[in-house]
Formats: C-alpha cells, sequence, structure tokens
C-alpha cells in the first residue's frame, strides 16, 4: 500500500496546483525522482520536497508514520521484544514522560510531530513512535479481558468526544493544550483499546460491519492525502466557500472508502497472499 500511495500522490501532484502551490514548476524529473524516494521510505530533503512544506514524504504525507513504524520494528527485533514485562513497563513510562514533555513544551502545543524533520520534528516524531509501540505491546502481554457490553460504542463515543473539542489555550498557552493531547494519547487512547479488544460482536451483520472497518482502515490512510489535496485545490481554484463544499467533501469520503476496497481487494490482499506463500 505504500507503493499505491506513493504513485497515487505522484499520479495527482499536477492536479493540486493553488496560488500557495505552483505545481508546474516542478520538473516531471524531479517529481519522478520524489515518488522513486516515497516508494522507498526515503525522506525527503531540500531541493526534493517538491510540496514546499516541510515534509518528509510530499506526494503522501501519512507515510511519514509508517516510516518511524519501520524503524520501531528494527528495534522491536533487535532489543524491545527481548525486553521483560516489567523493562518494557519502565520503557513505556520513560517515553510517555518524554511525550509529555515534548507536547508541553514545543512551540506548536501538540503533538503533530514527525511529518517533517524541521523544529526537532524527528524526535517528537521518534517520541510518538517509541511510546505507542512499546504501548501497544506492553498491552498485549498484560491484556486481561473486561466485560463491556457496548463497547464498540463506548469507543466510538469516546473517541468523538476527545476529538470535537477545539483547540485549547491561546498563544500564550499553547501549554494548555499540550497537556489534553498528551493525556488523550497517554491515557485515553490505550483506555480506548483495551476496551476495543475487550468487546464481542454478537450477530453477524456487526461482525461484518466491524470486518469491514478494520480491513479498509489502512488503506483509506494511506489514500486520503493525496485526494484531499486534490478536493482542496479543486476548491480553491474555483472559488468554492467553505459552506458549498459540502458535495466536494461528500464526494471525497465515499470515494476514499471505494478506492480503498478496491486497492485492499484487488492489490493488497492478494499481494500479501503471493508474499506469504513465497517466503512464510
Amino acid at each position: 500500500m505504500v507503493v499505491i500511495g506513493a504513485l497515487l500522490g505522484g499520479l495527482l501532484f499536477y492536479a493540486q496546483g493553488t496560488e500557495y502551490l505552483k505545481v508546474s514548476d516542478v520538473p516531471v524529473a524531479l517529481l519522478a525522482f520524489a515518488t522513486l524516494l516515497n516508494l522507498f521510505l526515503v525522506p525527503a530533503w531540500g531541493g526534493v520536497e517538491v510540496r514546499g512544506f516541510g515534509e518528509i514524504f510530499p506526494l503522501n504525507g501519512p507515510t511519514w508514520s509508517l516510516f518511524f513504524e519501520y524503524i520501531a520494528n528494527l528495534l522491536y527485533v533487535l532489543a524491545i521484544r527481548k525486553l521483560s514485562t516489567r523493562w518494557l513497563a519502565m520503557l513505556v513510562f520513560a517515553t510517555g514522560g518524554a511525550l509529555f514533555g515534548y507536547a508541553i513544551t514545543n512551540e506548536y502545543g501538540n503533538l503533530g510531530a514527525g511529518w517533517t524533520f524541521a523544529n526537532y520534528g524527528f524526535w517528537g516524531g521518534l517520541l510518538r513512535v517509541m511510546f505507542a509501540f512499546p504501548a501497544g505491546l506492553l498491552l498485549s502481554r498484560v491484556f486481561r479481558k473486561w466485560r463491556v457490553r457496548g463497547a464498540f460504542w463506548w469507543c466510538g463515543l469516546a473517541i468523538v468526544a476527545v476529538t470535537v473539542p477545539p483547540r485549547l489555550g491561546g498563544e500564550s498557552q499553547m501549554w494548555v493544550n499540550g497537556i489534553y493531547e498528551a493525556l488523550c494519547v497517554l491515557l485515553v487512547f490505550p483506555l480506548v483499546v483495551w476496551i476495543g479488544a475487550s468487546g464481542e460482536t454478537t450477530d453477524a451483520l456487526s461482525t461484518r460491519i466491524c470486518n469491514f472497518l478494520g480491513d479498509i482502515s489502512y488503506p483509506i490512510y494511506i489514500i486520503h492525502f493525496p485526494l484531499i489535496y486534490t478536493c482542496f485545490a479543486y476548491a480553491k481554484r474555483h472559488d468554492i466557500p467553505f459552506c458549498q463544499t459540502i458535495p466536494q467533501v461528500l464526494a471525497l469520503v465515499f470515494g476514499c472508502i471505494a478506492l480503498a476496497w478496491l486497492c485492499l481487494k484487488f492489490y493488497d490482499m492478494p499481494v500479501r497472499r503471493w508474499l506469504q506463500k513465497r517466503f512464510v
């Protein structure tokens, strides 16, 4: 899916031009080279960052998280998997504390780090994955199922509740928002994962819905950004007011879901099956 995301970003790049992004100024050869870097998860630098926003993966922004996950997987193979549960818990608490400190001290007052290497973005991204990855591993070791009725709905309600509030604090109190985001990441989201893992579907329809949402979650994540940029550029070029973009937004949402499903069924799953037969 990294390949699909990179190719989609490259193919749609010239359709994303606005007054802020002069895509016509980017030579085709440079775009092709940037696409190649994205394909192999090599971060862009300087003149290769074709979008000009400082992104390490300018053609498909979310790829940054996979870059850091690859680092985490390498560290897992080399060291993390060998840690006892006690030492793993200590690592989680240490990186969680460092992440909290980063959230309240960085100049933006949030945890939106990792997509750029500027302003200590690399270290912020590394902290994010070095808390989340070991925390997930720790949860898998100590998990004991709770009896929670309607776990899916409670988890959904919790996610909506913590994401609906606007940014907290003003320019003089950036740390307030940092505290809020850190508490969500360090406490709320692990609890949501625990409750969600404790839930059980009780009928065939619920099972199919949950399986569908789980199956397309990764494909949607890796393809949505190029489509968002294209939709945004279309609205800007045609001077469509925000309040009148509902048709475009609906087309974007359902288009992402449809394309994600097609990628899953006709590319991702067949390739995974082939790789498993060949290498596993």
